[in-house]
């Protein structure tokens, strides 16, 4: 068996020449070096005008206009898709349906219901691996997160916050390419684009509510149509609640989740930079019925209660492209050794199902139950398609 995973690229815009470059070995930038168990054997972009480019940076590496004729060449085992998301169903089902290992960049799709029918091809397909590039899933703060909701170290969870406005992006970030900032090309704004990381970490780590309200605001202070300005809250039964707040158009943004449990909080804050485990010495229902009336006092003014909690700091000092490597690593030794896979492609339609479900919620103004109904949501996305005039409608 080959040691090594041959990976093609399709798709060599800002993205897809990240993971070519990381993939050469050429991301010490990042702090990252190549993957062990992977090599760029291939290259695929419409523009033959990039051709003489990447031949110098990647001499050897065979460039394909037509992406169909690099899956069929013999030139690679598995590839990277990084083209605008509304072609990542079609170009995945074709992988997987002609033996091509396939590891996608987020999000998913534009709507559940293409996504779902990439998941049964998957299906259909149990020999060929399909992964998912959701590599925040890589950092190990928030891995130990999900292993303390998982482990029930805190006690049970009661409410989830997560603000994720640091995302801040100008008119020219969306004039860069047609599709940018429109229904039609990408189904969708920060939900669809800046934050599906976010919204993928969020329901990995605590799990998929059972339903969900959004107010959305579209296009607001920017000239676009889609959203840039969210504010989730979600509802997972028995108390536990979540807030998500998320927008582009704020320059000084932040990056905070907290996870609050019967015994503590995790607090994961700086892009994943930096956390905080809080263990209570007691929890929190044992302090509402012990403590005495002085000490709640001095909690009331703020006063510092010695012993009522320790706190445990956290850091990861991963660079942004070693986490994408660390993701490329995991998806070659899952197809040479049966590692188990980090990132399952399966579960790209959970982060899509929640982003889906916000718009939803914000188009009809009701509370929308998950898994949403897909024909429905369908119905709802062609008509802002529909009146954004710049693309067909989906089908």
């Amino acid at each position: 068996m080959a040691d090594k995973i041959r990976f093609g690229v399709i798709g060599m815009g800002f993205q897809g020449s990240l993971y070519a470059k990381l993939l050469w070995g050429d991301g010490a930038v990042f702090g990252a070096k190549a993957p062990e168990h992977g090599v760029l054997a291939a290259l695929s972009s419409r523009d033959e005008k990039k051709r003489a480019g990447f031949a110098e940076l990647y001499p050897n590496v065979p460039f394909f206009t037509d992406w169909k004729e690099m899956v069929t060449s013999g030139t690679v085992d598995a590839v990277i898709i990084a083209t605008p998301h509304k072609n990542h169903p079609e170009l995945t089902m074709y992988c997987l349906e002609h033996g091509i290992h396939v590891l996608l960049d987020k999000p998913a799709g534009l709507h559940v219901k293409e996504v779902a029918a990439m998941n049964r091809c998957s299906a259909a397909h149990p020999d060929v691996t399909f992964g998912m590039i959701f590599n925040q899933r890589t950092n190990p703060l928030y891995q130990r997160a999900k292993d303390i909701v998982s482990s029930g170290e805190l006690g049970k969870v009661r409410r989830i916050h997560w603000t994720s406005t640091n995302w801040w992006r100008p008119d020219r970030y969306y004039d860069q390419s047609a599709w940018r900032g429109t229904w039609g090309g990408e189904g969708g704004g920060i939900l669809m684009n800046q934050t599906p990381h976010q919204l993928d970490l969020w329901q990995w780590i605590c799990g998929m509510p059972k339903s969900l309200y959004a107010n959305v605001e579209f296009g607001l202070h920017r000239e676009i149509s889609v959203d840039n300005d969210v504010t989730l809250v979600a509802e997972y039964g028995d108390g536990v609640t979540g807030v998500y707040i998320a927008c582009a158009h704020d320059i000084v943004g932040l990056d905070r989740l907290e996870i609050s449990f019967d015994g503590g909080k995790v607090v994961i804050t700086e892009n994943g930079k930096k956390g905080e485990i809080y263990r209570l010495e007691a929890t929190e229902m044992e302090l509402n019925q012990s403590m005495e009336m002085d000490r709640v006092k001095d909690f009331i003014q703020g006063k510092p209660l010695v012993g009522l909690y320790t706190v445990e700091e956290l850091s990861c000092s991963e660079g942004f492209g070693l986490q994408h490597t660390l993701t490329m690593e995991n998806f070659a030794l899952h197809i040479l050794e049966g590692t188990p896979l980090l990132i399952p492609g399966v579960e790209g339609i959970n982060s899509l199902e929640l982003a889906n479900g916000a718009l939803l919620s914000s188009w009809t103004g009701q509370k929308v139950s998950l898994p949403i109904d897909e024909d429905v949501y369908l119905e709802q996305l062609n008509k802002q398609i529909k009146n954004e005039g710049l693309f067909d409608i989906l089908s």
